[in-house]
C-alpha cells in the first residue's frame, strides 16, 4: 500500500486592506475635485466674456462703420429743465423719439479727490431711451449749457458689448459676473496649490506664482493711478 506523504494545510486566503492614503494624497484629491467643479461652473460664462473681450479689443476693425455710436451735443433751452425727468421729456420731444425714457437716474453733487486736492463735482443726470434703431443715452452735468447724447445700434456687436460691460443689466447679472470673477481667482489658487503638491519643480512653480501675483498687483496699482 503506497504511503501518502503528509502535507501541512495551506494558510487561508487573506485579503489585505487597502493602505490608508496619506494626508497629502487626500488634499490633492480634494483640490482636483474642487478645481474641476469650479472650472465647470465658470466655463460657459468664461467663454462668453472672453469672446466679448476679444470683440471689444478689436472694436475698430470688426465693428461696421454704420454701427459706430454717434455722439452729439444738444444745446439746452433757457431756462434749462429743472429736474432729470423734465430734461428727459424735453430731450425726447426735441429729438422726436416719440416715447418715454426707459430709465432716468440722478447722481447728486459730491466732493471728489483729484491730484491730492478735493474738488466739487456737480450733479449728473442720465436718461436712456430704447428705440428699434438703437439705444440713446443722454448725460447732463448740472450747470452746462448742453447735454451729451450718444446713439448706438441694436446689432449683435452692441448687444455683446453691453453684456460684457453690464450696461443696462440688473443686479442678478452683476452678481453672476462677480461669481465668475471669484471662480477664476479660486481656479488660479487651486492650480497653484496642485502644482506645489504634485510637481517636483516646486521652486519654479512658487517663483512663477509669486511673479504672476506681483504683476497683477502692479497692474492694479497702475490702474488706480
Amino acid at each position: 500500500m503506497p504511503v501518502i506523504p503528509f502535507r501541512s494545510p495551506r494558510a487561508p486566503f487573506k485579503v489585505e486592506p487597502p493602505p490608508t492614503p496619506s494626508r497629502r494624497a487626500v488634499a490633492v484629491e480634494r483640490l482636483r475635485r474642487m478645481h474641476v467643479w469650479i472650472g465647470l461652473w465658470g466655463a460657459v460664462l468664461g467663454l462668453l466674456l472672453g469672446g466679448t473681450a476679444i470683440l471689444l479689443n478689436h472694436q475698430a476693425s470688426l465693428q461696421p462703420a454704420s454701427a459706430v455710436p454717434a455722439v452729439v451735443q444738444v444745446a439746452l433751452p433757457q431756462p434749462a429743465p429743472a429736474t432729470p425727468r423734465a430734461l428727459a421729456d424735453w430731450l425726447g420731444a426735441t429729438l422726436g423719439l416719440g416715447q418715454a425714457p426707459a430709465r432716468v437716474t440722478a447722481e447728486a453733487a459730491r466732493p471728489v479727490a483729484w491730484d491730492g486736492r478735493t474738488l466739487a463735482q456737480p450733479a449728473r443726470w442720465r436718461a436712456t431711451f430704447a428705440a428699434p434703431s438703437g439705444a440713446i443715452q443722454a448725460e447732463y452735468w448740472v450747470g452746462n449749457q448742453y447735454v451729451t447724447v450718444r446713439r448706438g445700434g441694436n446689432d449683435l456687436f452692441a448687444a455683446l458689448s453691453n453684456l460684457h460691460k453690464a450696461t443696462g443689466m440688473d443686479a442678478a447679472w452683476v452678481l453672476l459676473v462677480d461669481m465668475l470673477a471669484g471662480s477664476i481667482m479660486l481656479l488660479s489658487l487651486s492650480g497653484m496649490a496642485l502644482w506645489a503638491l504634485t510637481s517636483r519643480l516646486r521652486t519654479v512653480g512658487i517663483a512663477i506664482g509669486a511673479a504672476s501675483v506681483l504683476v497683477a498687483l502692479g497692474a492694479l496699482a497702475l490702474a488706480a493711478l
